[in-house]
């Protein structure tokens, strides 16, 4: 990603370094790289990967990044036909007009592995986003599985961007040494849907812990913001909204989807608006004096932090377009 957006901090705070990661005392920490070719992503479309021609149209739906599904979405009988389809649209180095991650099956059966090291090699493949995430130990577990991959050896690092999903009250637990465990990880998100069943919530009010603490885990690990977890209800556009305002709010950033129509909601609700961008221009201004804190003629006050916060705003608007 080209501009002040291309690290995490999206302008504000990009000469940080990540912690050294636990699981690799090796390995050198890193910046954060969200997106390297093209505007920061704010949507990402989860596709069945044994539905091909799904897959194609997802491509051209304006997602950011398209996720093939290996995981949820595909029945058990058609596994293996969903991975081989899946490693046919990745040999190629440009399946599409937008990146390609790929949600590999449940890290406790041994069709993680082969996902893994069936993929994870090829040209195509921008990430692996892992599920059901527990421990810094199951992102090793999956570092090696792809770095063990026929091809991986061309890749800078040998291992492909890694998103962990944390979808139970241990992998919220261990949010920071998951977002810390390898220095391939980009990434972490809740999986909303699992989280709840394990923790037993009918409401939001029960998951506005685990949403902070993922929030909290990946900025202190020098990550991006995560995304905010799919919203179920396909046809309900103003809930959406409202659910991602909310998100928003709590620190997110931009939303997995599963069904094209949800896409210019999500970025409709993240992009700043033109209130914001004036605003944040404005705070710049004031702060670009070098004379510390100062205040603008409505009573704001403004100092470093808050001017990080307005270059930040203006970095996504500018990265979009705006």
């Amino acid at each position: 990603m080209g501009g002040p957006s291309a690290r995490c901090g999206l302008g504000g705070d990009s000469h940080r370094t990540r912690p050294q990661p636990r699981g690799d005392r090796r390995s050198p920490g890193r910046r954060c790289v969200v997106n390297a070719a093209g505007p920061l992503p704010l949507t990402w479309l989860y596709v069945p990967g044994d539905r091909p021609e799904v897959v194609t149209k997802a491509l051209g739906s304006g997602a950011d990044i398209v996720v093939v599904d290996l995981e949820d979405a595909v029945a058990p009988e058609r596994k293996a036909y969903a991975r081989s389809a899946t490693a046919e649209l990745l040999a190629e180095s440009a399946p599409g007009p937008v990146p390609v991650h790929v949600r590999i099956n449940s890290l406790e059966t041994p069709l993680a592995a082969a996902d893994a090291q069936a993929l994870a090699g090829l040209p195509g493949l921008a990430g692996l986003r892992l599920p059901k995430v527990d421990t810094a130990e199951a992102v090793v577990r999956v570092a090696r599985w792809a770095a063990e991959a026929p091809g991986a050896s061309s890749r800078t690092d040998g291992v492909p961007p890694l998103y962990a999903l944390l979808e139970s009250a241990l992998g919220i637990e261990n949010a920071f040494t998951i977002a810390t465990a390898h220095p391939a990880v980009r990434g972490i998100a809740l999986g909303e849907a699992d989280l709840r069943a394990v923790l037993g919530v009918t409401g939001e009010a029960g998951l506005a812990w685990p949403r902070s603490r993922a929030v909290v885990a990946a900025r202190a690990a020098g990550l991006a913001p995560p995304a905010q977890s799919v919203y179920p209800d396909v046809r309900d556009a103003e809930g959406l909204a409202r659910s991602c305002a909310h998100g928003r709010a709590l620190g997110f950033l931009g939303r997995t989807a599963i069904h094209p129509r949800q896409l210019p909601v999500i970025v409709r609700a993240y992009l700043p608006t033109d209130q914001e961008v004036e605003a944040a221009e404005e705070v710049i201004r004031a702060g670009s004096g070098g004379a510390g804190a100062t205040a603008l003629p409505d009573g704001r006050f403004v100092d470093a932090a808050v001017v990080a916060g307005a270059q930040r705003t203006l970095a996504l608007a500018l990265a979009r377009g705006r």
